[in-house]
C-alpha cells in the first residue's frame, strides 16, 4: 500500500479519537454541573422551609419577676372635712333688767356655774322678803285651822282654804328666788367666751343675747362620707385627722348620720378628739382617715402597674408553665414608699421588667429579679 495513504489513515484515526475523547469529557462535565445545581436547589429549599418554620413559631419573650406575698392591711377611708366645736350656746336674758356687772371678757375660759353677767337687783330682794313674810303669816293661819279642824270647830273647807293659801305663799317665794337667780347669767358648761354682747349699763330685754360660750374640748372633726363607704365604719371606731395647720390628732367616731344629704347622697360623720388647752381651733380644714377591717393586700411600686387592651388597670404575673396572667387590681392607699393593692393571689410571681411587652396567655422566659440586677 502506498505509504502516503497509510499516513493519512493514521492521522484520520487520531483525529477521530481526539474528537471522541472531547465529547466524553464534555458529557461528564455536564453531568457534574447538573448534580451540583440539584444539590444547591435542595439546600435552598431546606433553608426556606426552616425559616418558614421559625417564622410560624411564637417568639418567647424574656421577663424578670419578683415574688410578692400578701400582707394584712387595714383599709382606710379618707374624708375631707373641718373642725367644729362640740357645743356653741348663745346665752340670752330670761328677764328684763339693767346690766350691773360684767364678770368675763371675750376669750376667757369659764367653768360650769361661773358668773358671766349680773343684773341690777333693784326691788327684787325686797319683794322676796315680802313673800317670805307672807309665808310665815300663812303658816300661822294654817296651823290654827288645823287645830280647830281636829277639835271639830272648823270645817274641812276652811282647813283646805288655809292649806291653799300657804301653798300659794310658798310658790311666790320660789318665784322670787328664781327671778333673783335669773338676774345672774352663769356658764352652763366648761368652755370659753367667744363673744359678749352686753355691757355695763345696758338695759337688756328678756330674750336678748348676752354672750356666746363655746365648748371645744373635746373637739369635733366633721365630714361627709359616701353611701358606698358609710357601712364600713361604726360609732366607737378609731380615726385620725390631719389639719391644714399641720397638727395630726386621733379620736373615735362619735356620730354617723342616718339620713343622706339629698344633693350629694352623703352622710354626716363626726370624729371626737381631745383638745387639751383649747389649742385646736374650730373651722379648720382637715383630712379625716377612718380605719376599717383588715384585708390581704400587696405592697409594691406603682411602676409595676399596667393596662390591658381594654384599658383596665392591673398587674401581669407569671403563672403555671410560665404563662403570663393579668390581674385587675384596686389601689387601697398610696404612700411615698409605694402602693397597697388588692386583687392578686396570696403569693405571685410579679413581672417587674417587661410587663408592657407581653400579654395574657403569652409564654415567657422568666428570670428572678434581684436588687443587684437593677444597679
Amino acid at each position: 500500500m502506498n505509504r502516503s495513504i497509510i499516513i493519512a489513515i493514521i492521522i484520520a484515526v487520531g483525529v477521530t479519537a481526539w474528537i471522541a475523547s472531547g465529547q466524553i469529557d464534555m458529557g461528564n462535565d455536564s453531568e457534574s454541573g447538573s448534580g451540583d445545581a440539584v444539590a444547591a436547589t435542595k439546600a435552598e429549599s431546606t433553608t426556606a422551609e426552616t425559616a418558614e418554620t421559625e417564622k410560624n413559631q411564637p417568639k418567647i419573650m424574656g421577663v424578670r419577676y419578683a415574688i410578692s406575698t400578701a400582707q394584712p392591711r387595714e383599709q382606710e377611708i379618707i374624708v375631707h372635712g373641718r373642725t367644729e366645736a362640740n357645743r356653741v350656746v348663745d346665752l340670752k336674758a330670761e328677764i328684763s333688767g339693767r346690766v350691773k356687772k360684767i364678770h368675763v371678757d371675750e376669750g376667757d375660759r369659764v367653768k360650769a356655774g361661773d358668773r358671766i353677767v349680773s343684773f341690777d337687783v333693784k326691788d327684787n330682794q325686797a319683794r322676796l322678803q315680802e313673800a317670805q313674810a307672807l309665808v310665815r303669816q300663812r303658816e300661822i293661819e294654817f296651823n290654827a285651822a288645823k287645830k280647830l279642824n281636829k277639835k271639830g270647830f272648823s270645817s274641812d273647807t276652811t282647813f283646805a282654804s288655809a292649806q291653799a293659801q300657804l301653798d300659794s305663799a310658798n310658790a311666790q317665794v320660789t318665784a322670787m328666788k328664781i327671778r333673783l337667780n335669773d338676774l345672774v347669767i352663769t356658764a352652763p358648761f366648761d368652755g370659753y367666751i367667744e363673744a359678749r354682747a352686753a355691757e355695763v349699763g345696758d338695759f337688756v330685754k328678756d330674750g336678748n343675747s348676752i354672750a356666746t360660750i363655746v365648748e371645744s374640748d373635746p373637739l369635733l372633726i366633721t365630714g361627709q362620707i359616701s353611701e358606698l363607704q358609710v357601712g364600713k365604719i361604726e360609732v366607737g371606731g378609731e380615726g385620725s385627722a390631719k389639719l391644714v395647720t399641720g397638727e395630726t390628732v386621733k379620736g373615735k367616731v362619735k356620730f354617723i348620720g342616718r339620713v343622706a344629704e339629698p344633693e350629694t347622697r352623703t352622710f354626716r360623720v363626726e370624729l371626737e378628739v381631745p383638745n387639751d388647752g383649747y389649742k385646736l381651733r374650730s373651722g379648720v380644714t382637715a383630712e379625716i382617715t377612718f380605719k376599717t377591717s383588715s384585708v390581704a393586700a400587696h405592697f409594691l411600686s406603682p411602676a409595676y402597674l399596667t393596662l390591658n387592651d381594654a384599658g383596665v388597670l392591673g398587674l401581669r404575673t407569671v403563672g403555671e408553665n410560665d404563662i403570663v396572667e393579668f390581674h385587675p387590681v384596686r389601689i387601697l392607699s398610696d404612700t411615698p414608699e409605694g402602693i397597697w393593692v388588692q386583687g392578686l393571689p396570696e403569693t405571685v410571681r410579679l413581672i417587674v421588667v417587661g410587663q408592657d411587652f407581653v400579654r395574657a396567655g403569652d409564654k415567657v422566659k422568666p428570670d428572678l429579679f434581684v436588687a443587684e440586677a437593677s444597679q
